[in-house]
């Protein structure tokens, strides 16, 4: 029975371009992880979209003067087109300024407001006495109470990852003048989080499997005990508050982005014509939902998610959250602000998105920080991708198709070498499988280039170059095998290089492609037509690691 699988991707926010540590920390491993579940047959939905309603975009658009959903369309569509060039398979990228988002989350709003899990209370919130109006988190900065990280946001501090309101701020000042905010009392409506502290802690407990980040970062908050939140702000853009009387406050983003994966659920059920297909990942005690994120998002959706969606009463629970650590850069993480990053559409203008995918995939920030460098990812290109994988499939090729007009050659009687290298195909299938349905994707890149590396060493010692001269028919057998290591790759590499993998398939087999045939080694037919290789990938000429490095010094 196929398994029902979920892969909810962190929502950015859009008020700037994406950079490779947005990519490397929750898109690739998501679409990895989708891709798996395709190839072995389950039933998957891949889904998120842009939070237009962040406050680093309204104050993107406060610094430009225009208004909000100008820079939210300009940069969702930037986003949108940067995941479409990396071969993001989303079966939906959406965003919050939807119609269908709009009335999910006033629909969750309201139930939780039925079941009396929120309450009016009256906050002293920052107001700007220049601007003459309430600062939203991200509109004030100071130093975190609990590290002493000199600029923490009114929301969270990113230096220790504790989740903040603007009072608990020493030396609060705006970000948009400097000056310092006066409080003010406002009313708000509080999801009461501490209704839920019994559930949270046995559900946490009980995940042995998950992240040891993950899950100390949020027993620790649990054990320090859970409090009212705030979910509405004094602001104009975003998510209407469905009462009566409240016309000048919106739902806050923090609340209304998370529900973005069931809005984005539903909307792509009924974009598919079938409205209650989002059920089955949604209600279905059988559904399971992964969630890939940074590890600044942690408590978002271990802690604020799970809240929502118990005081909703019927909606499943995570089943992972799949957080990274951080991607660094020069030593510092990748930022929007501070300008240190790579810029993915820039990348791609001199580089192929599987190049990417791979080095991300193989620095994966999985359990502690990675750094990006450009000598790592020249490495990565030109002695992983090219000399051994590249390598190995276009020289099999080659050979088969100079000497057995571009047919696959007929075996003869397999030796052990042959045997054990048609067993390290079936090793690998296992391995790969094993290690991202576990989410360890790092371990799943390796096995796959160690299958690689032994056609390399098995085409090596057979010699069929020098061979086919002699006994073509010892040298079609080497061959043969040499083809069914191909067939392999292709399918094993195909959650991580989908491109690259289908241009396998392309030389190998005349029909579908790499996602019908499932995950397994396809079969090769002797006397079947195969087409002449072309390269997978391009090598990198050795300046580019000066020429990147200077323009980075020159940006």
């Amino acid at each position: 029975m196929p398994r029902k699988i979920l892969v909810a991707v962190a929502w950015p926010y859009v008020n700037g371009e994406p950079h490779l540590g947005h990519i490397a920390g929750m898109n690739v491993p998501a679409d990895v992880f989708a891709r798996f579940h395709r190839i072995v047959g389950n039933d998957v939905v891949m889904v998120s979209g842009s939070d237009m309603h962040g406050t680093p975009t309204a104050l993107k658009a406060a610094e430009e003067g225009v208004p909000p959903e100008v820079v939210a369309t300009r940069y969702h569509e930037i986003w949108s087109k940067a995941h479409a060039d990396m071969a993001f398979s989303f079966d939906l990228y959406t965003h919050t300024h939807t119609d269908r988002h709009i009335e999910v989350a006033q629909e969750l709003f309201t139930s939780l407001l039925e079941k009396g899990h929120l309450s009016e209370a009256v906050q002293s919130m920052p107001f700007s006495e220049t601007e003459g109006r309430f600062l939203s988190d991200r509109f004030v900065e100071g130093t975190c109470p609990h590290c002493g990280h000199e600029s923490a946001r009114g929301d969270q501090c990113d230096n220790c990852d504790r989740t903040l309101d603007p009072i608990d701020l020493i030396d609060i000042r705006s970000k948009r003048d400097g000056s310092a905010p006066v409080f003010k009392d406002t009313t708000h409506y509080m999801l009461k989080l501490g209704d839920f502290q019994e559930q949270l802690e046995k559900w946490v407990e009980g995940k042995t499997d998950w992240r040891a980040n993950v899950r100390n970062q949020t027993l620790g908050m649990l054990r320090e005990g859970l409090h009212e939140r705030a979910i509405t702000r004094d602001i104009d853009w975003g998510v209407p508050v469905p009462i009566e009387g409240w016309d000048s406050k919106r739902i806050y983003v923090w609340f209304e982005a998370v529900i973005g994966y069931l809005s984005a659920t539903r909307a792509w059920s009924e974009k598919q014509g079938t409205p209650d297909a989002w059920e089955k990942w949604w209600l279905d005690p059988e559904g399971e939902s992964y969630y890939f994120q940074g590890k600044d998002n942690v408590s978002f959706h271990t802690i604020m998610l799970p809240s929502i969606l118990l005081g909703n009463g019927d909606l499943n629970l995570p089943t992972d959250v799949v957080a990274n650590e951080y991607l660094t850069f020069g030593g510092a993480d990748f930022s929007k602000s501070t300008g240190n990053a790579v810029w993915v559409p820039d990348f791609l203008t001199r580089y192929d998105a599987d190049s990417l995918r791979y080095y991300l995939a193989s620095i994966m920030p999985e359990t502690s920080d990675s750094e990006f460098t450009w000598e790592g990812f020249h490495a990565a290109n030109n002695n992983e991708l090219v000399a051994t994988l590249g390598n190995f499939v276009h020289r099999v090729l080659t050979i088969t198709t100079r000497n057995f007009n571009n047919a696959i050659p007929t075996p003869c009687e397999l030796d052990p070498e042959d045997q054990a290298t048609l067993e390290a195909c079936d090793t690998a299938l296992e391995e790969v499988s094993k290690a991202i349905d576990s989410r360890r994707f790092r371990d799943g890149l390796r096995a796959a280039m160690r299958l690689a590396r032994a056609g390399n060493q098995y085409i090596d010692a057979k010699e069929p170059w020098k061979v086919v001269k002699i006994d073509k028919d010892a040298a079609g057998t080497a061959l043969w095998v040499g083809l069914n290591v191909i067939s392999t790759l292709r399918t094993v590499f195909y959650p991580f290089l989908p491109i690259s993998a289908d241009k396998i398939h392309s030389m190998l087999f005349n029909d579908s492609d790499t996602l019908a045939d499932g995950w397994k080694k396809r079969e090769i037919i002797p006397g079947s037509s195969i087409e002449k290789p072309t390269p997978l990938f391009r090598k990198l000429d050795d300046s580019i690691i000066d020429e990147e490095n200077a323009r980075l010094s020159g940006s």
